[in-house]
Parts: structure tokens; C-alpha cells; sequence
């Protein structure tokens, strides 16, 4: 047998066993952490494998995080999730794994921006613009989670009024305070508000007291319309004044802010278009009257 084959059969047999070998790791890794996490995926998420892998990843990658998040950021975290709507019960360690991976991607990403910037467009950035995407990467998290706070509380201030308006109808009509909560569940708009007022009427039948109850939406929200709302329910129920009063007297309060809010923003419509008009159309309006002039004045034709 000559040293060929034999050399030949040597490399078929090595090729074999790392095929075999990589085989197998990739067969125990299935076994022992990929299927496991498949399965715990499903439980999670039954619609979607993928949203509930990324749930499962972001749970191990914040339980990592447990030990270091100090009491202090992680009660501000939690307080803005929960102003958030629960976000799907994400969690403050949660939050801040997607800051380590928005931190780690926006790290590369600003590095592959400067080697471009230097190598392809021969343009010399410092390294401080890597550090600046690394910033905004540690902070966009952040970001997107105020964002959505804001989101909810746009919602709410934009249901408060007509749902308050149902509320103090069915107070006037002779419905107590908790079944009138039970009638604006039902019957309102539904969205971010009616779930506040749902999971208030559990808290209510569970044995909770009224004021309990509303001090409780007020500090899950964090919103100063539906504070000062409450406020005013809380501080009436405590003189023993006539509750359909106080919200009718809300109600009108109420409108005549949302009139006023909607004439601030009108006012502040033809300031906020300045700068796109001076910006953006006044200099695409004098090229195309001014450019045909100039070209005939630079060429001597005019």
C-alpha cells in the first residue's frame, strides 16, 4: 500500500472523527441546555418560540445580574416599569442585561463606524466617538423605558376625561363608589386607565379600603392629573362630602385643562415648523427660483 492511500485514509479518518466529535457536542448541547430552554420557551410564550427564547435569555441573563444591582437603582427601575404597565413582568435585572447588551452592540457598532470613517472615507475620528456610542448604548435602554412611560401616560391622560365623565354619571345616578368602578370598567374605553380601575376594583374586593385603594393607582401611574384626582376623592371621603359633586367638579376641571393643553399645542404648532420652513423649504424654493439665474450670471449669459 503505497503512501498515498494510506495518507488518504489518515485524513478520511481524522475528517471523520471531528465530524463525529462536533456531532456529538452539538447533540449534548441540544440535550442539555438548547431543548430545556425550547421547552421553557413555549411555556412562556405559546405564539411566539422566538419572543419566548428571548424572555428566557433575558430571565438567566438578569438572574447573573441580581447580585449586583444596588437597592437603590433597582426600586427607581421597578417604579418606572410599573408606571410602564408591568411590561410583561419584565424586571429591573432585566433591564439592566439589556443595557450590558445594548452597551456590548453599540460598542461594535462605533468601532465598525471609525474604521469605516478612517479606512473608506479617509477621515480622521478619535476613538471618543466609540466611547460616545458605548454611552448611548449603556443609556438606551433607559431611554426606550421612559419612552414608554410616556406612551402610557399619554393614554391615560387622553381616556381620563370621558371615563370620568361615565364615572360621575353613574355616581349621580345612584350607584356606589364601587359598582359606579365596575360600570366604567364595562362600559368605558377600554385601555391603560380601565386596567388601573380593574385591578383597583379586585384590590376593593379583596377588602382593601377606598382610600387604599385609589392611593394605590395613584403611586402605580405616577401621573399628576390622576393624582390630583385622587387627591380630591381621598380628601372628600375623609370630610364626608357628596361624592358625585367632588367628580363632577373633577370632570369639568378636567376639560377645561385638556381645552387648554390643545390650545397651547396649536400655539405651539407655527414656532415648532420655523425651522423646517427655513431649514428644509426655503432653501429648496430659492435654488429652483435663484439656481437658473445664477448658473446664466457664472457663464456669462445673462
Amino acid at each position: 500500500m503505497s503512501k498515498d492511500v494510506i495518507g488518504g485514509v489518515m485524513k478520511f479518518l481524522v475528517f471523520a472523527m471531528v465530524l463525529g466529535g462536533v456531532f456529538f457536542a452539538i447533540y449534548g448541547l441540544w440535550e442539555l441546555v438548547f431543548k430545556r430552554v425550547f421547552s421553557e420557551a413555549k411555556e412562556l410564550e405559546e405564539k411566539s418560540t422566538i419572543k419566548g427564547m428571548r424572555k428566557v435569555f433575558l430571565r438567566r441573563l438578569g438572574s447573573l445580574n441580581r447580585k449586583f444591582i444596588w437597592p437603590g437603582y433597582e426600586a427607581s427601575l421597578r417604579r418606572k416599569i410599573v408606571s410602564a404597565g408591568g411590561l410583561e413582568g419584565i424586571q429591573p435585572e432585566e433591564i439592566m442585561a439589556l443595557q450590558e447588551l445594548a452597551l456590548v452592540f453599540f460598542t461594535i457598532l462605533g468601532v465598525m463606524v471609525v474604521n469605516f470613517l478612517r479606512t473608506d472615507l479617509d477621515v480622521d475620528v478619535g476613538w471618543w466617538f466609540v466611547v460616545m456610542f458605548t454611552t448611548l448604548g449603556g443609556f438606551y435602554p433607559l431611554i426606550w423605558l421612559r419612552d414608554q412611560v410616556k406612551k402610557r401616560h399619554f393614554k391615560i391622560r387622553r381616556e381620563l376625561p370621558y371615563n370620568l365623565d361615565l364615572l360621575t354619571l353613574s355616581v349621580e345616578a345612584g350607584l356606589d363608589f364601587q359598582a359606579a368602578v365596575a360600570t366604567v370598567v364595562s362600559k368605558g374605553k377600554q385601555g391603560p386607565l380601565v386596567d388601573e380601575l380593574n385591578l383597583m376594583l379586585k384590590e376593593l374586593r379583596m377588602g382593601k379600603t377606598r382610600q387604599e385603594a385609589l392611593r394605590n393607582v395613584s403611586e402605580r401611574v405616577n401621573l399628576p392629573p390622576l393624582s390630583q384626582f385622587v387627591a380630591a376623592l381621598i380628601q372628600a371621603d375623609r370630610m364626608g362630602t357628596s361624592l358625585g359633586k367632588v367628580l363632577r367638579i373633577q370632570s369639568t376641571q378636567m376639560r377645561i385643562e385638556r381645552t387648554q393643553r390643545a390650545e397651547k399645542l396649536a400655539n405651539e404648532a407655527p414656532v415648532k415648523m420655523l425651522f423646517p420652513l427655513i431649514a428644509c423649504i426655503f432653501p429648496t424654493v430659492f435654488m429652483v427660483l435663484f439656481g437658473p439665474i445664477l448658473y446664466q450670471f457664472m457663464t456669462g449669459d445673462f
